[in-house]
């Protein structure tokens, strides 16, 4: 039997992309899934793929978790906070536009932890899975609001893993490079230079959070070369940042 056998499975932006492959995956788990996407279609579709396990609450992903858990009988096993704005743009970039992207990033994340750990903790037990992309652990050219605000979900989940570990929460970050999402495609040219050629598809990533989940890993790594680019980073910064400034400058050559 599956270790997620009846167990209660929350997933955001799972509209499609990787939070749709998240809610599959847990389902044929035999997990009882909340598909949660901002546009209602989206979410209803999700879930009637799913059949009898899915039940699709849309909604802002920093407001459902009431809904959700009352959708799902009072308890919430599993949270996986997928729901991202990839937004583009420079230190120039809108006020708006930082603004949202720390919303959605970042504060959906802090919003849902205040609501699911006070029962996770009496409890001694809960999961909470952050996508956050590779971008959070290195950076990404062209992308200066989601590559802060991602830096930003990783140090929340890695907070969350740090004080409440000894406590049976359990915290996950998933940070994959190029997946064939809409995402990518909205990441233009930069994603087409930097991401495209090892993009994957969002099945792998769920199988290599599966597969962490098992070992109790909390960095979710489905390129695994990014750990060798994310310890050249910590260890020889300026060599690291030399080889991203000349992706930066390859980038803006015509």
């Amino acid at each position: 039997m599956s270790a997620y056998q009846d167990q209660r499975v929350v997933v955001t932006g799972a509209g499609g992309g990787i939070g749709a492959a998240l809610a599959h995956r847990f389902a044929a788990e035999g997990a009882t899934v909340v598909v949660n996407d901002l546009d209602p279609a989206k979410a209803a579709a999700v879930a009637g793929e799913i059949g009898a396990r899915a039940i699709a609450v849309p909604g802002d992903a920093s407001e459902i978790v009431a809904e959700a858990r009352e959708a799902l009988g009072g308890t919430v096993d599993v949270y996986c906070a997928n729901a991202g704005l990839a937004s583009g743009g420079d230190a120039f970039a809108d006020e708006a536009v930082w603004g949202a992207a720390w919303d959605t990033n970042v504060m959906a994340h802090v919003r849902a932890a205040r609501l699911l750990l006070p029962q996770w903790l009496e409890r001694g037990s809960g999961r909470f899975v952050s996508t956050v992309s590779a971008a959070g652990l290195l950076t990404m050219i062209g992308a200066a609001p989601y590559s802060v605000t991602k830096h930003g979900a990783l140090a929340f989940a890695e907070w969350l893993s740090l004080t409440y570990r000894h406590r049976g929460v359990q915290v996950h970050a998933i940070c994959p490079q190029g997946v064939r999402t809409d995402m990518l495609t909205a990441a233009g040219s930069a994603g087409e230079l930097v991401l495209a050629p090892t993009a994957i598809e969002p099945d792998a990533v769920a199988d290599a959070l599966f597969d962490g989940m098992e070992k109790g890993r909390f960095l979710i790594l489905p390129h695994p070369e990014v750990a060798d680019f994310y310890a050249a980073r910590a260890t020889d910064p300026d060599r690291w940042l030399g080889g991203m400034n000349h992706l930066q400058r390859k980038w803006e050559t015509p």
